[in-house]
């Protein structure tokens, strides 16, 4: 399994999607096709934390008056399910790993998975 979830409105999912050869992936845009409750379990399987997968810059929380601070594992798993703001992406799954966001780590890590060499 080779899958990438992304957001196609977001320059940072863009510029990340285009650094990588993706010929051989299903690609996942998750406003127009959402995240299933079977796809964020195996994502949960993975992270072991709804929290980990959970984007706390999401427009949504303002939004919505969210408090993240007072938010437990099931209202992560809830929010991610209701809205696809509530996901971190890009959000990339093969058959052994997981890279979630877009933070620099993580960027560097997907680097050394794609064998990517600046």
């Amino acid at each position: 399994m080779k899958k990438v979830f992304y957001l196609n409105t977001c320059d940072t999912c863009r510029k990340i999607l285009s650094q990588f050869d993706l010929t051989d992936w299903e690609h996942r845009e998750i406003k127009t096709e959402p995240v299933t409750k079977e796809e964020l379990a195996e994502m949960h399987k993975r992270t072991k934390s709804y929290e980990a997968l959970f984007s706390k810059k999401s427009t949504q929380i303002k939004a919505r008056g969210i408090d993240v601070k007072s938010l437990e594992e099931k209202d992560f798993k809830k929010l991610l399910l209701d809205h696809y703001t509530f996901l971190k992406r890009p959000v990339f799954i093969t058959d052994q790993e997981i890279f979630v966001g877009n933070d620099k780590k993580n960027v560097e890590k997907l680097k050394e998975f794609f064998g990517v060499t600046e």
